[in-house]
């Protein structure tokens, strides 16, 4: 029987990564150029001026990382597939290299026992759809269907666990409600339809995946937020309910529930009437899930006003999130941080965990992102001694495993990040890998916290710590 520090049998260890984050070589054998490149040689964007090139050379050292992961007892990858790779214009030509690429990955995986599963889109939308008006145009939709029913043809005789579309919200509001991601526009409701148009891809591209025959499961991964608010008033109830309709529900309904919440649209009502939902699209969008992937990593917690607060634990001001009332504001609660600045608090995973297997009727979850950023040393004797690390991931997945016992259905956990890598609008200066990069020269170290995650991958058991 197992104990409380077991995981159960047949618990999926994984880590995941993204094409953009750790591939470079982005103009090797006839990749079209994305969203992402765009964006990152746009002065200002990226911190120091960095961008995905050359990131962790994965496109020429996939057999080397895949070594890694038999030496971190993976039994699952979590990768994505560059859209630009395989259809450099968007839509259209098909590029073989770029099929050829995920063919060599997905053999070597193989052959190295260990579980591929692919995620279809994690943000690097090719820069000709976007100049055709991007995820706030419909057709994006259509054309992500199309793509991935060429990726799923191609792939899905040994692919079976796919991911569509990697975290909507933030593509959506990232990318075009605040512009700190790529494509960088700042358009309430250019934000509201883009994440409409999201769903309905997914729905599109689940519906082509399994179009081909291949068995397969689908989901995707959703990057649930913990909205709680700051103080037990009902003006802070009030305003973590607009704040979890809009981080959350507005995504989590159409899926789950083939509708948009109603308090939700009123809230937004100032914004945009909703006139991108058309007939049939809530049916395509809530297509029965075989999976939901979970990306968690903070809490968040909302006041309806600073006023009174300690303006050191005011993170955000008025308008801080879409349908926010003007004082509203996010409050940090005094935690301690990672070096995102990210309270750290593994309770939101084990509350994002039990809410999401109610509201999805049982079905299998996933943890497909859960992992943190440290300033990392490498030792003199070739070694990254990141407790801090190990501290996170075991409150975490000890969090997951009082889920399980709760009965949430939670079959696999996948750290991120498998490398230190390329993190978006931070460059290079944020390592959430369990292996170190060194960029200059391309030397891999496993952490610590990698070989920590290697043993309770082998035995399903919290190692013991010195």
């Amino acid at each position: 029987m197992n104990n409380r520090n077991d995981f159960p049998e047949g618990f999926l260890w994984g880590a995941a990564t993204a094409s953009f984050q750790i591939e470079g070589a982005t103009t090797a054998d006839g990749r079209g150029r994305s969203i992402w490149d765009t964006f990152a040689e746009t002065p200002g964007k990226v911190l120091g001026g960095d961008t995905g090139d050359p990131a962790d050379d994965h496109y020429n050292r996939y057999a080397d990382d895949v070594a890694l992961m038999t030496q971190l007892n993976l039994g699952a990858y979590r990768f994505s597939v560059a859209w630009p790779r395989i259809i450099p214009e968007g839509t259209g030509a098909v590029n073989q290299a770029g099929i050829d690429f995920y063919d060599r990955l997905v053999d070597t995986l193989l052959a190295a026992g260990i579980q591929p599963w692919a995620t279809l889109y994690h943000w690097d939308l090719p820069q000709p759809l976007e100049d055709a008006g991007g995820w706030p145009h419909r057709d994006t939709a259509y054309r992500f269907r199309d793509y991935a029913q060429v990726v799923a043809e191609a792939l899905g005789d040994r692919v079976s666990n796919w991911m569509t579309i990697n975290e909507p919200w933030c593509s959506a509001f990232l990318g075009y409600e605040n512009g700190h991601h790529a494509p960088g526009h700042k358009d309430p409701a250019a934000a509201l339809a883009a994440a409409h148009h999201l769903l309905l891809g997914h729905g599109l591209a689940a519906e082509a995946i399994r179009s081909t025959g291949h068995p397969a499961r689908v989901g995707l991964a959703h990057n649930q937020a913990v909205i709680r608010p700051h103080g037990p008033s009902a003006a802070d109830a009030r305003a973590a309910r607009r704040a979890d309709g809009v981080r959350n529900r507005i995504f989590t309904d159409p899926l789950l529930k083939g509708r948009y919440p109603a308090d939700v649209r009123e809230d937004l009502a100032g914004v945009s009437d909703f006139s991108f939902i058309q007939d049939g699209d809530l049916e395509i969008t809530s297509a029965p899930l075989d999976f939901l992937g979970v990306n968690y990593y903070s809490p968040e917690f909302v006041a309806a006003s600073a006023k009174g607060l300690d303006p050191a634990l005011v993170s955000g001001e008025g308008g801080a999130w879409l349908g926010a009332e003007p004082e509203e504001v996010h409050v940090s609660q005094g935690l301690p941080v990672t070096h995102m600045g990210w309270e750290i608090d593994p309770t939101g995973l084990y509350d994002v965990l039990s809410r999401l297997a109610g509201e999805s009727g049982g079905i299998d979850l996933y943890v497909t992102e859960n992992g943190c950023a440290f300033e990392d040393t490498v030792t003199e004797a070739g070694e990254v001694n990141d407790t801090d690390r190990i501290d996170y991931y075991e409150g975490h997945l000890r969090a997951a495993k009082e889920a399980v016992l709760a009965g949430v259905p939670l079959r696999g956990y996948f750290a991120w990040s498998l490398l230190d890598n390329f993190e978006w609008a931070w460059g290079y200066s944020r390592r959430f890998g369990i292996v170190h990069v060194d960029y200059e020269t391309q030397r891999r170290i496993i952490k610590d916290s990698g070989h920590w995650y290697a043993e309770l991958a082998k035995t399903g058991q919290f190692p013991e710590r010195q």
